[in-house]
């Protein structure tokens, strides 16, 4: 998903792949462990990513690389920790795009700057987004459930993993495009409105791919489109919008690597290179993409870009809807 929610780079995922020689008075070892924050709970998408990268990070770095889960306030409280650790390296955060690129958008009391009190380090892994449908609509295509919305509008309702959300934005993008105002139903959590999905109260949800590439499988829910330029590795039978006629949905989310703002280019390149190296180990490769994610690596220069393309994509589409979280 260059991009789904970052449409506004369009750099295919696999020239992202780079080599990594070495880096002029870059430094190759600390002198004390790493921690990388994790905004979010142990056994998410964000702790695995930290997690495998950490045991292959460790020897780039020789030191050990200590996982940090910080939950809560959709990553903010992992953000505000890192933007005042020291900038010496020793202190990262993976994050997904929506702290970074779209709740600064949403609220006014958000204290740390996305933009500019993080240094880009690496961009760890892209994913696609999906809708799935449940029982109610009776729709097993994208067609059928457009065609049951338009005949139904009152009962066309989406779920969510939370409010403010790039689910939540990305049903606002679908909702456009099919001409029918569907009802966003925000729950707190991925896990909190499979139930309902499942039992018919809610038609369809919109989530990250990996979160219902499972359900889809045991055949208990159906996934019906996928939001990136190309099919996903994990549902490759499942079409894209692109592919339905819906061009202006592409989506595509992230995990990225952020040091502190002022870190030293020396320490980001060494981060950068181990990460990278780390995200192409075939075990991680297989783990991830097994959950539906992609692993990317880049130099911190291009994540930059990709950081700056999604934050000022996303930031006329939240004004647009209306929402604020304050």
């Amino acid at each position: 998903m260059r991009t789904g929610f970052a449409a506004a780079v369009s750099v295919p995922l696999m020239t992202l792949l780079i080599g990594f020689g070495p880096v002029a008075g870059a430094q190759d070892k600390f002198d004390k462990p790493v921690r990388i924050v994790v905004g979010f709970a142990a056994g998410g998408t964000a702790d695995i990513i930290a997690r495998v990268v950490a045991e292959k990070l460790k020897d780039t770095l020789g030191q050990p690389v200590i996982v940090d889960n910080r939950p809560g306030a959709i990553g903010r409280i992992a953000a505000e920790a890192v933007k005042s650790a020291a900038p010496d390296g020793t202190t990262i955060m993976v994050m997904p795009i929506g702290p970074m690129a779209v709740v600064p958008h949403t609220t006014k009391s958000i204290s740390y700057d996305a933009l500019n009190d993080f240094a880009p380090v690496a961009l760890g892994a892209t994913f696609q987004f999906a809708i799935a449908a449940g029982p109610e609509s009776g729709a097993r295509t994208w067609q059928e459930f457009v065609a049951w919305a338009r005949a139904h509008p009152d009962k066309a309702a989406y779920a969510t993993s939370g409010a403010g959300s790039l689910p939540h934005f990305f049903g606002v993008l679908l909702s456009r495009e099919i001409g029918v105002d569907m009802v966003h139903v925000a729950y707190k959590g991925s896990a909190a409105y499979i139930n309902d999905l499942i039992g018919g109260q809610v038609p369809v949800a919109i989530d990250a791919i990996a979160d219902l590439t499972e359900l889809h499988r045991a055949g208990k829910i159906r996934v019906l489109a996928s939001s990136g330029a190309t099919r996903s590795t994990a549902l490759p039978e499942v079409p894209t919008f692109n592919e339905l006629g819906l061009k202006n949905v592409e989506a595509i989310g992230w995990f990225g690597f952020f040091a502190p703002a002022k870190t030293p280019a020396a320490i980001v390149d060494t981060l950068n290179r181990g990460i990278n190296r780390a995200l192409q180990s075939p075990d991680v490769v297989d783990k991830l993409s097994h959950l539906g994610m992609d692993p990317a690596t880049g130099t911190p220069a291009e994540f930059s870009k990709i950081l700056a393309a999604d934050y000022a994509k996303w930031g006329p589409i939240v004004k647009r809807s209306g929402f604020t979280a304050d």
